[in-house]
């Protein structure tokens, strides 16, 4: 599938895009191909899809309705790491 898988919030559809926008732009900067770009236009769910990195960016009740951390939170070998900006 992916050798990472990036979850972030914002916590707005409009914080949403413009993180996209962000990290769109800074991937081309640096020569990293976009192979796959979804939801932009809502921005409720942003996926960005380099080959070796899937980047998921959602507002706060979007991500917690799909929990996609819990699909990786108990797989055996696979490393889980949680960042927040409130610690």
């Amino acid at each position: 599938m992916a050798d990472f898988m990036v979850i972030a919030s914002g916590n707005s559809s409009r914080q949403v895009a413009a993180m996209a926008d962000h990290l769109e732009r800074a991937l081309k900067q640096n020569s990293i191909d976009i192979l796959g770009k979804e939801g932009v236009g809502q921005a409720d769910w942003v996926l960005l899809d380099t080959a070796e990195v899937i980047v998921h960016l959602f507002r706060p009740e979007v991500r917690e309705f799909y929990q996609l951390e819990k699909m990786w939170d108990k797989a055996a070998g696979e490393d889980v790491v949680h960042i927040s900006a409130e610690s």
